[in-house]
């Protein structure tokens, strides 16, 4: 019998493929809460968490303050957290606390439904996380939010504005006559233009605003703080773009078109995000049956 060659490959672990894979990154990963996989990287010396849209770990919750806790960043590298007298407090292991120097596996409540994680990883154990967080957010084609991500976001939207009397507009749009862009080009084709849809009107949304892909060629755009009028030059923005864009395929150019509804709360013209959504949905087959490429809401009627 041959003797074993010794200067076989021994791999023992996956990570043995990525040498330069770097560790001992520090994370909170949301395990409870409205953004359930989401992960944040702890890489500044101080970060806020809080409701605030300029917090560093923004947290969507009613039970959460403004600016509710800090992290901070030792030199030695060790990480603590520090509760900056919010209203519902911060919890760790049940118990209320003022601050906590946190070790790997730590879990840390914020407000009434959320739970953070406080983990090492590595540069491969972020990717996995990263990827099963955008499987459960997005939509595997277009690669924008989902139906289930823009629902619960709405909901919470729209209790915040109503409740703090501010502006919350909804933007439904689908393309117009889709059906025959994959009876004529393929679905391959079809395929390409919502991609190439999400990706013109992602470049016009801010980052406060929420687009996501309702269910076949229907988007929804989520925009905060936003009156009637100005949600209606947006929605007519979107239309023009749309419309000047070249969708080319395989060196064919699709003509494509949307057609938009637009609703606004303000002054609680509305009880619920549902009632909301049904105006904005009966605007946006009002723009179809106006014949289509247009923009309809309650400043058109």
């Amino acid at each position: 019998m041959a003797p074993e060659r010794e200067d076989k490959t021994q791999i023992k672990d996956i990570k043995d493929l990525i040498p330069d894979a770097k560790k001992s990154q520090a994370y909170f990963i949301v395990i409870s809460g409205k953004r359930v996989g989401s992960m944040y990287k702890v890489s500044k010396d101080e970060m806020i968490i809080g409701r605030v849209p300029e917090s560093d770990i923004l947290i969507e919750d009613d039970g959460v303050s403004r600016r509710h806790a800090k992290i901070e960043r030792a030199p030695n590298g060790s990480v603590r957290i520090v509760d900056l007298e919010s209203t519902n407090g911060t919890f760790f292991n049940g118990a209320r606390i003022d601050q906590h120097v946190l070790r790997d596996g730590d879990k840390i409540q914020i407000g009434s439904t959320t739970i953070l994680k406080f983990s090492y990883q590595d540069t491969l154990e972020e990717q996995f996380q990263r990827q099963l967080f955008e499987s459960a957010t997005k939509d595997p084609l277009t690669r924008i939010n989902n139906r289930k991500t823009f629902a619960e976001r709405y909901a919470s939207e729209f209790a915040y504005a109503l409740r703090h009397r501010k502006f919350c507009s909804l933007i439904i749009f689908d393309i117009d006559h889709f059906k025959k862009v994959n009876d004529t080009y393929g679905h391959q084709a079809g395929d390409f233009v919502l991609r190439q849809l999400a990706q013109v009107v992602s470049d016009m949304i801010r980052s406060e605003d929420l687009l996501a892909r309702y269910g076949g060629e229907e988007f929804v755009i989520l925009a905060r703080d936003i009156d009637e009028e100005k949600a209606f030059i947006f929605a007519m923005r979107i239309r023009r773009a749309v419309e000047k864009h070249e969708f080319k395929f395989q060196g064919q150019v699709i003509p494509v078109t949307v057609s938009l509804g637009v609703a606004t709360l303000s002054n609680a013209n509305y009880h619920d995000h549902e009632e909301m959504f049904r105006a904005a949905d009966e605007f946006l087959y009002k723009a179809k049956n106006n014949g289509r490429n247009r923009v309809e809401s309650a400043l058109t009627h």
